[in-house]
Parts: structure tokens; C-alpha cells; sequence
């Protein structure tokens, strides 16, 4: 039970660290820290499982009720990590996720009783936290992750209506990246509450002595990622657009930054299937930056990418983008030089903005050297996103 007089705010959230899942992105986490004191952050930290066959058998998976949908529970600093029962595929998707909601009403009335409630993606934990959220007679808030909500959204048009209502209902919503939201309501209807954008926190943004002005000169154009994550990031694509430049003497060697074990680099070295890309392993994190300082630019032309907190860290380290058009940090750099959108599915078009990021190197890096003192990397760095999120919380809260 909480006694903060601070503004008490339940999170739920698939994509949160826990006991029984140590290994999921840190962007949730990050924000709460952000925050914390101003706000009383508690969360439930969401781990599918898939029903047995003795739930199967009993019947239980298509009980309304939410006795059952929950499994292991472990407590952890934040909150709860707790195992809830869901069939894999998105079966029963509405079902399983209203039994949830039940289930989170209930744990909230021994919890304490939160002020606001937020469910980190709007297909999923969105409808659990609307559905806690009428029982308890509190608002809502979203986060709408591109990746997956927009990919649900295309899946599931029969569940239209319940995503509308979610949607609508919300006190705020906090897209990550302009493109998720215009891609939402583009099916869901135009909203007329609130939106706050909010970027993705990373740890090189704390403040603005992270930036590194861009140095003209680079010897090489670099991508980062694991490499057990190349067929999201698209690393075919880019082996074919590199292909295409094979012959051109002004295009440098890519390097290809990322850790994984041997049989992936195998796999990566197949994928890529050009001479002019070699692997490098990743240096030191507290390095990083300096090394990104050295290349012409970096190009990720993924395939799936909700924020892609990478693009800020080369900006951040002087380095011209290359991004998926309409995933990413998409509607972030509008009409903005240094950021060059590649259609992920036409290796032309990336060997396209290769190209014209390597013969234009100077010109670009002048053009982010200017943007790096500008207002607009002050809204990317971790004191801006604190004071946006904040925002939308008081908001919320109020609404």
C-alpha cells in the first residue's frame, strides 16, 4: 500500500525488466526513472504464458472471470512481474486481456489504488488497463509502439471496434515516433484528446555535453545491431544495396557493429552476401560514440522499428542518417538534410541514400552541426523527455 502523496501511477507492461524476464528493453524503465520524483511509479510487469492443456480441458481459458488468468507472481522493486495466461497467435486475444484487466482492478484495491493507470501499447496492454481503469473509475493513458501496434492493428481488423474505443477513451496517448500515430488514426479515426509525442530515453542523451560535433572525413559508413536481429534490420537489403555500389570507388566499406555468437555471424556474412561489408564486434559502450565519430554516416534500413533509439545515439556522435521510411524516428526530421529516409524494401532506394549521404558529407555534417545546438535535439535529450512525459501525466491525471 502506498503512502506517497505524490500522484500514485500503475504501469502495465510487457516490456518492462523483471525477475522472471531480466532481459527486455530498458526504454519503459528509463521513463519511470525520469520521473520518479515527481510521481509514484508502480508496475506490473506483464510475461505471457500459454494455457495448459488442463486449462484447455477445464475450461478456464474462456472464463470471464478473472480468477486464473494469472500465474507465477514474483515482487520486485517496481512492483509485480506476474505471469498471465494468454493462447499464442492473438487467439482470444480480447478475452484473455479483459480477464487481465479484472485481475489488475483487483491486485490495485490491496496495491493501492492509482490516480492514473498506463498501458504500454495500445493493442495489448491498452486493453487490459481500459478495462482496470472502468472498474476502478480512474483514467487511462497509452504508449503506442509503431512496431507492434500498427502490425496487431493490420492483423486483427475484427477487434476494430475495441481498439477504437481504447484509443478514444484515452486521457492522453504518448506515441513514440509521429509516423505510429498517424498510422493509428489513419484506421482508428483522428483523436480529439491529446497526444504527446514522446522519444524514446537513451543513455547517451542525459544532456547535451553527450552530443559530439560531426568530423568531416569519415573512413567508413557504419550500421549497429545484434546480429541475431539482422532479418528485422534488414541485412539482405542492405547487402544487395551495397552490391549495387560495389564498383563505385567513392563508396567507402560498410561496417557492420554488433555482438552475437559465432554461428550468427555465419548467418549474417550469408545475408549481407557483399564484399565491401565486414563485422566488427562492438566497442566498449562508454566508447561508443567516439567510434560512430569516425564514419561518414550510419544507415539501418530495418524493417521493423518502433523508435530505434540508435538513430538519436549517431546523430548525438555526428553522424548522418539513413532510416526506414515510415518506421523509426519517421516525422521526427521533416525537410532535415542529415536524415534521409530509404525505402526498406527497395535496395535501390538505400543504395540511393548511400550514395548521396557519402558525396555529400561535408554539407550534411554542417547541417547536423547546426541542428545539434538547435531546440529541436534539446526535445531528445533525457531533461526534455522528463518534462514531456511529466506533462502529459499531470494531463492524464486531470482529465
Amino acid at each position: 500500500m502506498t503512502s506517497s502523496r505524490q500522484p500514485h501511477i500503475l504501469h502495465i507492461s510487457g516490456d518492462f525488466p523483471d525477475p522472471i524476464e531480466a532481459n527486455k528493453t530498458p526504454v519503459i524503465a528509463r521513463l519511470l526513472a525520469l520521473t520518479d520524483d515527481q510521481f509514484d511509479h508502480r508496475v506490473i510487469s506483464l510475461n505471457r504464458v500459454s494455457p495448459s492443456i488442463s486449462d484447455w480441458t477445464k475450461g478456464t481459458v474462456f472464463s470471464q472471470r478473472h480468477a486464473g488468468a494469472i500465474g507465477r507472481q514474483e515482487a520486485f522493486e517496481r512492483g509485480v512481474a506476474a505471469e498471465y495466461r494468454a493462447p499464442a497467435k492473438g487467439i482470444l486475444h480480447k478475452t484473455a486481456l479483459g480477464r487481465l484487466g479484472d485481475w489488475i482492478a483487483q491486485f490495485a484495491l490491496t496495491d493501492g489504488k492509482p490516480d492514473l493507470i498506463i498501458g504500454h501499447k495500445l493493442t495489448i496492454e491498452g486493453i487490459a488497463a481500459a478495462r482496470a481503469a472502468k472498474a476502478l473509475g480512474v483514467p487511462y493513458a497509452l504508449s503506442i509502439q509503431g512496431n507492434t501496434d500498427t502490425k496487431i492493428l493490420r492483423a486483427r481488423p475484427d477487434l476494430n471496434r475495441v481498439f477504437r474505443t481504447v484509443f478514444h477513451d484515452a486521457a492522453v496517448v504518448f506515441p513514440f515516433a509521429p509516423w505510429a500515430l498517424d498510422e493509428v488514426e489513419a484506421k482508428l479515426g483522428v483523436r480529439s484528446g491529446p497526444a504527446q509525442i514522446l522519444p524514446c530515453p537513451t543513455d547517451l542523451a542525459a544532456d547535451l555535453t553527450s552530443i559530439i560535433a560531426p568530423k568531416t572525413s569519415g573512413d567508413s559508413i557504419i550500421s549497429l545491431f545484434h546480429l541475431g536481429r539482422h532479418k528485422t534490420k534488414n541485412l539482405s537489403g542492405l547487402g544487395a544495396a551495397m552490391r549495387l555500389l560495389q564498383d563505385q570507388p567513392d563508396i567507402p566499406i560498410l561496417h557492420v557493429i554488433g555482438s552475437g555468437t559465432d554461428t550468427e555471424l555465419v548467418d549474417c556474412k550469408k545475408a549481407a552476401n557483399a564484399a565491401n561489408i565486414q563485422f566488427s564486434s562492438p566497442p566498449q559502450r562508454s566508447d561508443l560514440s567516439k567510434h560512430l565519430n569516425t564514419a561518414i554516416g550510419f544507415v539501418m534500413p530495418s524493417l521493423a522499428e518502433s523508435f530505434g533509439l540508435v538513430f538519436i545515439e549517431a546523430l548525438f556522435a555526428g553522424l548522418p542518417i539513413i532510416y526506414p521510411k515510415g518506421r523509426a524516428v519517421d516525422g521526427y526530421f521533416d525537410d532535415l538534410p542529415f536524415a534521409i529516409p530509404a525505402d526498406p524494401r527497395d535496395p535501390a532506394d538505400i543504395a540511393r541514400a548511400i550514395a548521396h549521404l557519402c558525396r555529400n558529407e561535408a554539407r550534411l555534417k554542417a547541417e547536423l552541426a547546426q541542428w545539434q545546438n538547435s531546440s529541436q535535439a534539446q526535445a531528445f535529450t533525457e531533461s526534455s523527455i522528463a518534462q514531456q512525459f511529466a506533462q502529459g501525466l499531470v494531463q492524464a491525471i486531470a482529465d
